[in-house]
């Protein structure tokens, strides 16, 4: 092995010793160090067949991250799309992830809105954004702003 490849490999572990990283990411880290795709590409399929970096075990770790941060699906899909990991994979884990994103959304907007119900129209629409933003479905996020008051004691 070339010095330069011990180094790219040196790299790549570093990263991958400190969190999950799905590949693009890891593509995207190593060009940093080296103009040579090929090179990268084919350490990344050696350390993908010795287990050390897996763009499901990624995808795993990236959504319950995320759902401890009180994000959505649709934001958490997303957000993994835009790290390069495939529908395929996406779909898999987010189905293999029991959640309840009805209760995460009702978190998430005790959290941020308190126990109390928006009292006016403005209030209604700046709870719906935000909860929207954070990647809720639109059922969900009605169904977190309309529990009545007193089924809130959970927040």
């Amino acid at each position: 092995m070339k010095g330069d490849d011990a180094d790219i490999r040196n790299s790549a572990l570093g990263l991958l010793a400190r969190r999950e990283h799905s590949r693009k990411e890891l593509v995207d880290k190593l060009m940093r160090r080296t103009r040579d795709l090929g090179q990268v590409e084919s350490l990344l399929d050696q350390l993908h067949e010795q287990g050390l970096q897996s763009d499901s075990r990624f995808a795993e770790s990236f959504v319950r991250s995320r759902v401890s941060r009180g994000q959505g699906p649709s934001r958490i899909q997303q957000d993994l799309r835009q790290r390069g990991v495939c529908q395929d994979i996406i779909s898999r884990v987010m189905e293999e992830q029991d959640v309840d994103w009805y209760r995460v959304a009702l978190e998430v907007r005790c959290k941020r809105f308190g126990m109390e119900k928006p009292v006016d129209r403005k209030a209604y629409a700046q709870q719906v954004r935000f909860l929207l933003y954070r990647g809720f479905s639109y059922d969900q996020v009605q169904e977190a702003i309309k529990v009545a008051q007193e089924d809130l004691e959970q927040c």
